[in-house]
């Protein structure tokens, strides 16, 4: 398994945090971490989801894109294994709470 950082761009409002999270959930995909912030005027948002990869990443990735307030859909995948020390995305993603 490779740490996996999916990035997303949503419309703004309430209730998509819960559409994008509820998929996962329906799917039994476990979310590893969330970021989330405004973009531009607020009408946007950039959505950034720590998952670990898997053989239904793929498809995880198809079903977010169909979502109708999902903008666009990136993929950036930690090459080492995580079983080793903290990914760069991992890192990333604690490093919000110092």
């Amino acid at each position: 398994m490779y740490d996996t950082i999916v990035e997303l761009t949503v419309r703004n409002h309430p209730g998509v945090m819960s559409q994008i999270t509820g998929l996962f959930a329906r799917r039994n995909f476990n979310l590893e971490g969330i970021l989330c912030r405004p973009e531009g005027d607020g009408g946007l948002s950039r959505m950034r989801l720590m998952i670990y990869t898997d053989e239904r990443t793929e498809q995880l990735v198809k079903q977010l894109s169909k979502l109708y307030d999902v903008i666009s859909v990136s993929i950036r995948q930690d090459k080492e294994p995580s079983n080793k020390e903290p990914s760069k995305y991992r890192q990333l993603f604690e490093g919000c709470w110092d």
